[in-house]
């Protein structure tokens, strides 16, 4: 690719990043991070204002399902659909295969855990749009059709959903 198509490329796609400093939990530590809030429904919906003027989700709710998505993550309960190269030492640092294997396994097997039991607390009616929305970043629309509910109800039972969230996590509104 030509140095005029990688910017043309990059400018296209400017519109569509919204980067944000995080700081991710990780054992004891905590790592700074950039992430990208264009990327999730739920910073799509936080961002966006209703006819009231208020944000579609509250803080609260997209707060619980940033931790559901967190745990999933953590969880490696995304589907694969490459090779996984995590084990490979980067530019052939072998420091960096010196990771205890049992404590990750532990570590994913624990948000597993946290993920079953929120999913749990949400209830089987409203497990379903938070895996899709929250998880797999699916967008509302297509979560509606995948459903076979009406347009423009997914906004209201995901809303529903996170409310059961908030409630299991013990997050405080405002």
């Amino acid at each position: 690719m030509t140095k005029k198509k990688a910017k043309r490329k990059q400018a296209a796609a400017a519109p569509h990043r919204l980067p944000a400093m995080r700081t991710v939990r990780v054992g004891a530590e905590e790592i700074p991070v950039i992430v990208n809030e264009a990327e999730s429904p739920l910073g799509w919906l936080r961002r966006r204002k209703g006819a009231d003027g208020k944000p579609l989700i509250g803080a609260a709710q997209f707060e619980a399902g940033e931790k559901l998505r967190a745990d999933f993550t953590l969880g490696q309960m995304n589907p694969r659909v490459t090779a996984d190269w995590s084990g490979a030492p980067a530019g052939g640092d072998r420091r960096s295969l010196m990771r205890d294997p049992a404590e990750i396994a532990d570590h994913a097997l624990a948000a597993r855990e946290r993920v079953a039991r929120a999913l749990d607390a949400a209830g089987p009616g409203l497990s379903g749009i938070l895996l899709r929305v929250c998880c797999h970043l699916e967008g509302l629309e297509a979560a509606e059709r995948g459903f076979g509910w009406p347009k423009r109800s997914g906004k209201l039972v995901l809303q529903i959903a996170l409310d059961r969230l908030v409630r299991h996590y013990g997050i405080r509104e405002g």
